[in-house]
């Protein structure tokens, strides 16, 4: 399909798993998400909100790990929501997943607080303060934060969650410090630390959090989520993530 010089395309997440639409221009299908989608930790019929949804990639990586899941989308950005929708109807998964057009700041258009018992976002990495990327286009709102801040992104998440719901994220490294105060703010509490490595030599760029509502304070790390084996290829876990087990 092709509006313009928007070039939409579609993609499989194994051979006879779940179909979706994505456009290059506005969410491209990035390694973060998935891993993201393998991060949370899922029970049966669990509640779980996506901030910033996008096209609706990770509600899909994260009911392919768990079919009972009710999933709620909220995403801004019309062209975003439109493939979203698309992408549940290509799955057949009307009665698990829902797409909201809202502003995540407009808490009047929010499901009611405490609804979820899971809130997942793959957030924008930049400060738009910092000028980081051009404001005003469809890339410029995916990668920084210029129509949502990090502290706004918590606020919702943590109005969202039931007492000892779970916020997941993955974020940049370098405003570590910065996210764990934007967290600790809004009552929720980092419980759960994994670093993303591109080898075992090289330093940290991503981190994958969980912070529960009203947890008590007890940070525990995992060891760091390496991208690359010892011959410079994929590694075991990030296939895996990728379900090439599926293939």
């Amino acid at each position: 399909m092709q509006e313009g010089a928007t070039v939409v395309k579609q993609d499989q997440l194994w051979p006879g798993g779940f179909r979706f639409f994505f456009d290059d221009g506005l969410f491209q299908p990035g390694t973060d998400s998935f891993l993201l989608g393998s991060f949370p930790r899922l029970r049966r019929g669990a509640r779980v909100c996506d901030l910033g949804a996008g096209t609706g990639l990770l509600g899909l990586l994260l009911l392919a790990r768990e079919p009972s899941l009710q999933v709620t989308n909220v995403e801004l950005q019309e062209a975003a929501v439109e493939l979203a929708r698309q992408n549940v109807a290509l799955n057949g998964l009307s009665d698990r997943v829902a797409n909201l057009r809202v502003d995540l700041r407009d808490k009047t258009r929010l499901p009611p607080a405490g609804t979820f018992d899971l809130v997942v976002s793959n957030p924008p990495y930049f400060d738009a303060a910092r000028g980081a990327v051009a404001k005003g286009t469809e890339r410029g709102l995916a990668r920084a934060d210029c129509t949502c801040t990090l502290s706004q992104l918590c606020a919702a998440a943590a109005r969202l969650l039931r007492h000892g719901g779970s916020f997941c994220l993955v974020f940049r490294v370098e405003r570590m410090a910065e996210l764990f105060a934007c967290l600790q703010g809004c009552g929720l509490e980092p419980k759960r630390l994994r670093l993303v490595q591109n080898t075992a030599q090289s330093a940290p760029k991503l981190l994958l959090l969980e912070a529960r509502k009203g947890g008590k304070p007890g940070l525990s790390v995992a060891a760091p989520l390496l991208l690359r084996g010892p011959d410079g290829g994929e590694s075991e876990e990030l296939a895996q993530i990728y379900f090439r087990d599926k293939e």
